[in-house]
């Protein structure tokens, strides 16, 4: 593609994730020594990124962060704390002019559902698509990975990208650097009962996943046997529920959530905040088959699965101060146009 026919303004959106059992095992080194398993599903939560071409200057801005910056050329896209992702990506797929980048998402910051993942993923296929190219949509995700991990030096696993490209429900398996991606089809009533069910609350504290990363697996690196044991345990219960899943059984789903969320808390002190701890006191008497922190945990979001219809469920995590976030699935992954 000729330079004067590259596109002047492009928009890429893609889905946030629920990591319904595994999480933690796609993150180094445990992922490379041992091998990682993740089940997890794309949700109609989006990050969004858009790019126009023209101005005296680049400018970069976070509209979640309420973040802005400008600068002349390649020399001010230094990693240093500010907007790293968008500066990475830039740096990574350097564009025909300079040009404004604006990123938003409808996830809350540090919620746990993947949202820096998501905004990774749809920065590649921006910039990508800006540059006239056109990547596969597992590129894209190694991509992604890539630029978080590597170029702006944020310590983490590669589920959300995966997620975020692909949409849908998989079973994801890591032995870096390879991945192994096996999509779940689900019975279409049971996947429409799944999503009535989940009840989806954000605590309204962010966590910092980045800490707590570092602190897990600093341990399994020391050979802790609790953080061990607890990370091998998070991959059984992954491989349970990618059959639960398929054998379309929301008690069993339910149940491994709990479990997960068992192993999640042994892996770290601060896994289960006070907010959290309320929260699920609180919707624990309206009726729920289990449930789970989102993500890393240690803040953010929890997840919860209704024994019945939502509402109850709805009104005393509200009652408990949680925002309670839509929940619908998402098939299509990451888009540009």
């Amino acid at each position: 593609m000729k330079r004067r026919d590259l596109p002047q303004h492009v928009r890429a959106s893609a889905p946030v994730r629920l990591d319904l059992a595994g999480g933690w095992t796609d993150v180094p080194p445990f992922s490379a020594r041992e091998g990682g398993l993740v089940v997890n599903a794309a949700i109609e939560l989006h990050a969004h990124a858009e790019l126009k071409i023209g101005g005296p200057l680049f400018r970069l801005v976070s509209e979640d962060l309420g973040q802005e910056l400008e600068c002349a050329d390649s020399s001010g896209l230094v990693i240093d704390g500010r907007l790293d992702l968008l500066k990475a990506a830039l740096r990574m797929f350097p564009v025909q002019a300079r040009c404004t980048i604006v990123t938003r998402c409808d996830a809350p910051p540090g919620s746990g559902l993947g949202a820096s993942g998501a905004i990774d993923v749809a920065l590649v296929a921006l910039l990508t698509c800006a540059r006239g190219e056109r990547l596969a949509q597992g590129e894209i995700a190694e991509h992604a990975w890539q630029l978080e991990v590597v170029e702006a030096q944020c310590p983490g696993g590669r589920q959300d990208q995966f997620a975020a490209a692909l949409g849908g429900f998989h079973r994801l398996s890591f032995r870096d650097p390879d991945v192994g991606v096996e999509p779940i089809t689900l019975d279409p009533a049971f996947a429409a009962a799944l999503a009535r069910q989940t009840v989806l609350c954000y605590t309204g504290r962010s966590r910092v996943s980045g800490d707590t990363i570092a602190r897990v697996m600093g341990a399994y690196e020391r050979g802790d046997a609790r953080v061990t044991a607890a990370l091998r345990a998070l991959k059984d219960v992954a491989a349970g529920m990618a059959e639960a899943l398929r054998a379309a059984d929301l008690g069993r789903v339910g149940a491994l959530l709990s479990e997960n969320w068992r192993h999640q808390q042994a892996l770290d002190p601060g896994m289960r905040t006070d907010e959290m701890a309320r929260l699920e006191q609180a919707v624990a008497a309206a009726g729920v088959l289990g449930g789970k922190a989102a993500g890393s945990g240690a803040g953010g979001s929890i997840f919860f699965l209704a024994r019945g219809g939502p509402d109850a469920v709805a009104a005393a995590a509200r009652s408990a101060g949680a925002t309670v976030l839509p929940v619908a699935w998402s098939l299509g992954g990451v888009q540009t146009w």
